[in-house]
């Protein structure tokens, strides 16, 4: 692999500008030597604009999708879907078969799988649910669908994990 600014590695004479591109549907951040990685700032940024990534109607895909910025499905995803800290929003036309993490859910489409919300899941008039919500907060329209078990968890109780038996800790 390449690396910049390395010993004996060549340099380009001009360096190439900025060009404004069109939303990533990439799921991962690269580092270029143009453009600078995404850091934890950019992220809240991202997501205070507006700024997503979109999985359009007649796309497929299958197995985990995560990353560190919002995402909006239209079409069809099967696997796991990781994005902590971001949205994620299926479209009307979405059918999710897969485990969601993310800090928001809001479900306009079809989802089949648990649900773990930092913060709250919506399931709107049209959506359709499926599976065990854990979230600090959901709200179900009228004419929703939903099948399934509700953990209502307060914000910090996400970081301890549940144990099949509680038994009482042992101080030394």
């Amino acid at each position: 692999m390449w690396k910049p600014n390395q010993p004996g590695s060549p340099t380009p004479q001009t360096p190439e500008p900025l060009r404004p591109s069109a939303p990533s549907t990439s799921f991962e951040t690269s580092v270029s030597p143009t453009r600078p990685a995404t850091t934890g700032a950019g992220v809240a940024a991202a997501s205070a604009t507006g700024e997503q990534a979109t999985i359009g109607k007649s796309l497929i895909v299958k197995g985990e999708v995560s990353g560190s910025e919002s995402l909006y499905i239209d079409g069809k995803v099967e696997g796991a879907i990781n994005l902590p800290g971001n949205r994620v929003t299926v479209g009307r036309n979405g059918q999710v078969a897969a485990n969601i993490m993310a800090r928001e859910v809001v479900v306009l489409g079809k989802v089949r799988g648990n649900v773990h919300a930092s913060d709250r899941v919506d399931i709107r008039s049209e959506g359709s649910l499926t599976g065990d919500v854990i979230a600090a907060r959901i709200s179900i329209e009228d004419g929703a669908f939903f099948k399934g078990g509700i953990d209502i968890r307060k914000p910090g109780a996400e970081a301890k994990a549940p144990t099949p038996e509680a038994a009482p800790a042992v101080t030394a």
